[in-house]
């Protein structure tokens, strides 16, 4: 009785508004996306009280006994002769005490500005924000394939990323432009952000001079003297594990805390190779060169925004090859989340990972584990949320809007369950009898284009109606949907004088130097 009444109510609706696609995208487009998510649900417990004990402890044991290696900076060994720390060469031990006392000065959460005020984010606390995929050479989408990111790529993933609304952070390498030089595309890269999008947006750290010129333009955009108060750019850095901290990472620091910027100190941990072969050493090894990152960005500068991440992945240790979507890392997620809330620092974790080479079955299971440990696990900034693809080597235009979709579901189950008037629907079993049904009910049709989350990928409509439509799969329509937001794009603007100060001083800046492609 149900299904015919199901499907006579479904046929009448089809019928009156017209095809289930078309309803789809009116129903998206009633709720205004928040510019960033703050949670309403527990945190995954995942050890007891117990266990992150002994993770700390092992956590001093490290700082105080085996050291962190500041490499290729003697300004900063002198920062921490300084500060009290025992300076052996370029290794630096110090008290544990001492360095969870600097880490105290940095922020639990902060305010990251945006061009557009109303896309700022918050980032620490409850509060959650996605970024998209960073970093990666190559590009794939399913009409020309894998190939190196150009320029162009790059141009069409900002404009689409602008577009997703459960993206809220730009973060920089979108894709690596090879067809710029290496020492003049960051500036390209930077501009395109400011430019054509109006999110928050990372800066460059490859060397202490492109991180320099990040905070430049940077002041073009933004003000000088609103940069002495806000935090609008930051910087996301990778210590060299194991225990060694170089001097891309030490330089940018100190230009971006120096200029009361942000930076994000994420140890990648390759557990076996840049760490023990045990989940367990490799969390405490994280915590502690972030720990000891954390302390230096504060003596730069106390108060300085600072974000602690993690990134540690398991790896066959039968190639040597990263793996993604296994048990250790979900674990790790869990117990670093507990851990970083008991420093009180924001973190940031790694998002939908996979080593897949296609958007398929096994980049979504493998996205899907990676991605929602991450999340119920409490990382406050999440990079690599959508597009990542073959072990971060490429970024997948398809895999991109995939995986966006998911993450505006998990927008939801952050969220919450409702438990006011309207979700308990009384009325509804009012006007329903036992053993009727619901379907054209008042309260269903007051809540009907609200109650559930709506995918944009996914195809729920019968056999027929698929075939009909060309009987695509997920990854199909998702080339359909980027190529469709690429048309769409809304130009967010930018103030004229703003946008020819930017014009000139990248001018400027390239003319001073020869292109240089390593």
């Amino acid at each position: 009785m149900y299904a015919i009444l199901y499907e006579e109510y479904i046929g009448h609706e089809m019928a009156r508004r017209g095809r289930s696609s078309e309803r789809q995208q009116k129903f998206l487009s009633l709720k205004k996306a928040p510019a960033y998510i703050t949670r309403n649900i527990p945190y995954i417990e995942y050890l007891n009280e117990d266990g992150l004990v002994i993770l700390e402890h092992q956590v001093d044991w490290l700082l105080e006994n085996i050291g962190v290696e500041f490499r290729d900076n003697p300004h900063a060994l002198d920062v921490w002769r300084h500060a009290g720390a025992k300076v052996e060469g370029c290794l630096i031990k110090a008290d544990s005490q001492m360095i969870r006392d600097y880490c105290k000065t940095a922020p639990a959460e902060f305010v990251q500005h945006a061009k557009n005020p109303e896309k700022s984010v918050k980032i620490g606390g409850h509060h959650t924000v996605f970024a998209s995929m960073y970093g990666a050479p190559f590009v794939h989408d399913l009409d020309n394939g894998r190939r190196y990111g150009s320029m162009q790529d790059f141009e069409k993933l900002v404009k689409i990323i602008q577009g997703l609304s459960s993206l809220h952070h730009m973060g920089l390498v979108v894709c690596e432009p090879v067809d710029i030089p290496v020492n003049k595309r960051h500036l390209d890269m930077l501009y395109y952000h400011m430019r054509y999008t109006d999110k928050p947006m990372l800066g460059a750290i490859t060397t202490r001079q492109r991180a320099e010129e990040s905070i430049e333009m940077a002041k073009i955009l933004f003000g000088q003297d609103r940069m002495q108060q806000d935090c609008v750019i930051m910087g996301n850095v990778n210590t060299n594990s194991p225990l060694m901290v170089d001097t891309v990472v030490s330089d940018a620091i100190e230009v971006y805390c120096g200029n009361n910027q942000g930076i994000i100190v994420v140890p990648f941990i390759l557990s076996g190779a840049m760490g023990p072969v045990s989940t367990a050493a490799s969390i405490a090894q994280a915590v502690a060169e972030a720990m000891m990152c954390c302390a230096y960005s504060q003596i730069i500068k106390p108060g300085a925004p600072f974000v602690m991440g993690n990134f540690l992945s398991s790896m066959s240790l039968k190639t040597g090859a990263p793996t993604f979507g296994t048990p250790e890392p979900i674990i790790s997620n869990y117990i670093i989340g507990q851990l970083a809330r008991r420093l009180k620092l924001p973190l940031r974790c790694g998002g939908s990972l996979t080593a897949s080479k296609l958007p398929d079955a096994q980049s979504a299971s493998e996205s899907a584990d990676s991605i929602h440990s991450t999340i119920m696990g409490g990382a406050n900034y999440i990079l690599h949320a959508a597009g990542w693809m073959e072990g971060g080597l490429s970024m997948s235009f398809e895999k991109l809007v995939m995986d966006a979709d998911r993450l505006a579901a998990m927008d939801v189950v952050l969220q919450g369950l409702s438990l006011d008037d309207n979700a308990l629907a009384r009325d509804a079993y009012h006007e329903v009898p036992p053993a009727g049904h619901f379907l054209g009910c008042s309260h269903t049709m007051q809540n009907y284009e609200t109650a559930f989350f709506m995918s944009n990928i996914s195809d729920n409509d019968s056999v027929e109606q698929w075939q009909a439509n060309g009987s695509l799969d997920a990854a199909q329509r998702a080339n359909k949907l980027w190529k469709k937001m690429l048309d769409d794009y809304q130009d967010p603007t930018l103030d004229r004088t703003i946008d020819d100060s930017l014009k000139d001083y990248i001018a400027k800046t390239k003319a001073s130097r020869d292109d240089a492609w390593y």
